[in-house]
């Protein structure tokens, strides 16, 4: 198998696997596009892993598998994901060693971990998803790379925190709570499920909740969206459109956190698009 062809294995993952951020990457040009879509392709296994079934000593095994053959000399030449990912690191400064931080964050969900305050939860964040704003930044790049960096992270960090309100549910199902505890008592909620799956909480107070946390998040969308002057034309929009998908999905929570309590909230696919198509136009004023 050629570098090519690991880089369209990474484009198919991209194109099958992630249905918000696919948006973004199309708006790249062809080097860039396939240098972010072996990072996202990597930061997916990594993921998986943690989402995966098993025993968990077998999923933390295998994410330090995974970290031991990010950090190898060479990868497995089977391995198409990390061979289009060394090659994209040679092209781009794209920084690895936050694959790290990203590992132990997915490790963390392995363990179970669970946050006591607003600040724990959002080093989980920076870790799980700022590193992959990061990463992103080294294959964008940046006219201050020093003062594009923090904002990289904020967004990333807006990012899972919209990822944590959509998954409430799902992620209670499987005994994961985000939330701060210190927030969930504030509110008076336990997040509890009855026999059916649902919340045993009083709805006015969940939904005060969601409202709250998602508050939280818009602050790290106006930090974090302070980056796009600092990027190129085409990075910008790819930005912008990843972002765009996120606030809106977000605002939709927010105004109505039953729906999204109940089931999970996505955008369809037209939304998503016109989104994506104000993000090149505005990118190009």
């Amino acid at each position: 198998m050629s570098v090519s062809d690991a880089y369209r294995s990474c484009e198919q993952i991209v194109r099958t696997q992630a249905r918000n951020f696919s948006y973004g990457i199309r708006l790249l040009p062809g080097p860039k596009r396939r240098a972010l879509s072996a990072v996202y392709a990597f930061a997916r296994r990594i993921d998986d892993i943690g989402d995966g079934d098993g025993p968990a000593d077998r999923r933390l095994a295998r994410l330090e598998e995974e970290r031991a053959a990010l950090h190898g000399r060479e990868p497995a030449p089977g391995d198409l994901v990390l061979v289009a990912l060394k090659d994209a690191a040679r092209r781009h400064p794209i920084p690895l060693v936050a694959f790290d931080e990203l590992i132990d964050g997915c490790a963390a969900d392995v363990r179970g971990v669970t946050y006591a305050r607003a600040e724990d939860v959002i080093g989980y964040c920076r870790s799980v998803a700022g590193s992959v704003g990061r990463l992103s930044l080294g294959v964008f790049g940046a006219d201050d790379m020093e003062a594009a960096t923090p904002l990289a992270d904020a967004l990333g960090i807006a990012l899972q925190l919209t990822n944590i309100l959509r998954d409430v549910r799902e992620d209670r199902l499987i005994g994961r709570i985000y939330l701060p505890a210190e927030d969930l008592a504030r509110f008076g909620c336990t997040l509890n499920l009855d026999a059916d799956g649902a919340f045993t909480d009083p709805p006015e107070r969940l939904a005060e909740l969601i409202r709250f946390e998602a508050d939280r998040a818009r602050g790290w969308y106006i930090r974090g969206l302070r980056l796009l002057p600092l990027l190129d034309r085409r990075s910008a929009a790819c930005t912008a459109a990843m972002a765009g998908i996120y606030q809106s999905l977000l605002e939709r929570i927010a105004t109505d956190p039953p729906a999204a309590l109940a089931a999970r909230s996505a955008l369809p696919t037209w939304e998503k698009a016109m989104v994506a198509a104000r993000a090149l136009v505005g990118a190009g004023r």
